[in-house]
């Protein structure tokens, strides 16, 4: 059995009013609210089984990349979505 592991979602975006996190972890289909910390950077924590998701960014209406992200793929509306790999 493959045992699940925590990973925290950062974003910093001090200006931002609401942040979250939405991707093929949960079938793009419900939007994850996100903490802001006092710092301005905005923190999710969940537990995922080892594999590999794609994932966006969704700050104040607008789709937004992870910019400590360094892998990524083309999505079918001609944007890219992050890549972890668990």
């Amino acid at each position: 059995m493959e045992t699940e592991k925590r990973i925290c979602f950062r974003l910093y975006a001090p200006k931002a009013h609401e942040v979250a996190v939405v991707g093929t972890f949960n079938h793009w289909s419900k939007i994850l609210p996100m903490e802001r910390e006092e710092d301005g950077t905005w923190r999710l924590w969940m537990s995922l089984a080892p594999g590999c998701y794609e994932y966006r960014f969704m700050v104040d209406g607008s789709w937004t990349n992870d910019p400590n992200c360094t892998q990524r793929l083309r999505n079918a509306f001609g944007a890219e979505n992050d890549v972890l790999n668990v």
